[in-house]
């Protein structure tokens, strides 16, 4: 039995939550552009969620931009799909299954962009979402908006606001709220801006131009969630045979989420009614840089700091790193006791911090997720700069003496760093009698440095190498003596003696 709107009625398996009766009949108010899981993952369910509340009432045309895959899936299941939440939250396990109801109805661009441009008239639409990656984002100069599709986002986006204009004649209440989710700095700001320069290249009117500029909200967002999409095979099987039936659309998620929206606009907020199921999920403010900065520093960050000492004791996956309870000792002194306090300003609160530092070790502690150590370790170098450089800086402008967490998590990020150039160009470490492939544009450099005698002269060139870091880090108080301790100590003693002695 395959999932779709006609076989509802013979589920009979306990404990899945199946969609409102009522759900099929509510207007589409959503066009979203993109199909990928996280869209589906965390805005969607949070929409579903509202729906199954009677808080929204209102379904998602999605819109397919990419040439890959197609949307039979959808039109064979109605657009519903199954939602595996699985995670510890405040230390308890979750594991809940939810047939996701919020999606009316997927469109190619490639071939029903006529659909899609009749949805955009319609006046129950008030709300667009994209996720369409970091990519997306970007201007195509020669992008055609009377072209079928446009062949950017911005310009699909920008022929649909033109049909919208042209067809409510340009009115200061037919625009919508339009909120980006890529994982762009300012991406709402960076969207209306190509659109605009967009409307501009296809010599469209001033006044149309303006109705963009006033009577549409780009919202910069910035969005949480870990969604791996569709389980292993093997789970997958066993999940289908437990549920009673086969969903080619099926996910899995953790249990945390975060969809952080920018505005000020009360009208906006109303629109996005949705957010009323979830307060702690969707939160809607004037400014979203605390959470983007909480997310950077204390999700982003940790998992920097702590990359290289978990290889270093021998652990693949970050589930199993923190079922060790030196590992998970060190992650919770370096995130609550030294990267908490340092990252304080007059929007984030040590309550603030420490509160979302224990939301991530619980998502870190996620028993359903594989999230392996070697994939963080990509572009370690970049990561530790443009992370954790800067919480260092503000440590060290309010403390007299170093780190000691943050200095043991340099010293592993130092050690991992230890390559050798092989034959095909590729350099390759060594820890625990396990090679692996350092994937870092910085490599290079790194093994030159260690082409020194001894791990004192390692770690000062390393700290000095501005090229790295834009900035001296042996001008910090104490941290280069710290590091070469650790680094020596890591080396001779290795990782649970190490650890244990701080």
């Amino acid at each position: 039995m395959i999932l779709s709107k006609q076989t509802l009625a013979s589920i009979s398996a306990t404990g899945i939550k199946l969609p409102p009766k009522d759900v099929f009949s509510f207007p589409e108010k959503i066009l979203q552009f993109g199909t990928g899981v996280l869209l589906r993952g965390l805005i969607d369910d949070f929409v579903d969620k509202a729906n199954r509340e009677g808080i929204f009432n209102g379904r998602i045309v999605v819109v397919k931009s990419t040439n890959t895959g197609g949307t039979d899936a959808f039109a064979t299941q109605n657009g519903l799909f199954t939602q595996l939440i699985k995670g510890i939250d405040n230390g308890n396990k979750v594991d809940e299954v939810i047939i996701n109801s919020s999606i009316s109805r997927v469109l190619a661009a490639s071939d029903e962009w006529d659909e899609i441009l009749k949805v955009a008239v319609s006046p129950d639409l008030k709300i667009i979402i994209s996720n369409t990656t970091e990519v997306g984002i970007t201007l195509l100069a020669d992008d055609k908006v009377d072209a079928a599709p446009p062949k950017s986002f911005p310009g699909k986006l920008l022929a649909v606001l033109l049909k919208r204009y042209d067809a409510f004649g340009g009115s200061a209440d037919s625009g919508f709220v339009i909120v980006p989710t890529e994982l762009v700095v300012d991406n709402g700001n960076k969207l209306k801006a190509i659109v605009k320069q967009l409307a501009v290249n296809n010599n469209l009117s001033d006044e149309f131009i303006s109705w963009i500029d006033t009577a549409n909200d780009f919202c910069n967002s910035l969005v949480d969630r870990i969604v791996p999409g569709k389980p292993a095979a093997a789970e997958l099987k066993a999940a289908e045979e437990t549920l009673g039936y086969s969903d080619d659309l099926l996910i899995m998620s953790e249990c945390y989420r975060l969809w952080a929206i920018e505005t000020s606009s009360k009208k906006s907020k109303e629109i996005l009614s949705f957010s009323k199921a979830d307060e702690e999920g969707v939160v809607i403010v004037p400014d979203i840089n605390k959470f983007r900065e909480l997310k950077l520093r204390l999700l982003n960050g940790t998992h920097t700091f702590s990359t290289g000492l978990a290889i270093t004791g021998g652990f693949t996956t970050v589930k199993e790193a923190m079922a060790n309870d030196t590992f998970a000792q060190f992650i919770t002194n370096v995130s609550n006791t030294e990267m908490a306090p340092a990252i304080l300003n007059q929007n984030i609160t040590l309550e603030d911090a420490q509160a979302f530092a224990g939301k991530v070790l619980d998502r870190f502690r996620n028993p359903f997720i594989e999230h392996l150590w070697i994939s963080i370790s990509m572009q370690y170098t970049s990561k530790m700069k443009l992370r954790n450089v800067p919480i260092l800086q503000k440590y060290f402008a309010s403390n007299q003496t170093p780190p000691k967490y943050m200095s043991l998590g340099f010293a592993a990020y130092i050690l991992f760093m230890k390559g050798v150039k092989n034959p095909d160009g590729k350099y390759i470490g060594s820890l625990n009698g396990k090679e692996y492939t350092i994937t870092d544009d910085y490599a290079a450099t790194l093994s030159g440095h260690w082409e020194s005698t001894t791990p004192a002269t390692v770690v000062n060139l390393i700290l000095k190498d501005t090229s790295l870091w834009d900035t001296d880090l042996s001008a910090f108080g104490g941290f280069a003596e710290a590091i070469i301790l650790q680094l020596e100590s890591l080396i001779e003693k290795g990782f649970e003696a190490t650890v244990k002695e701080i």
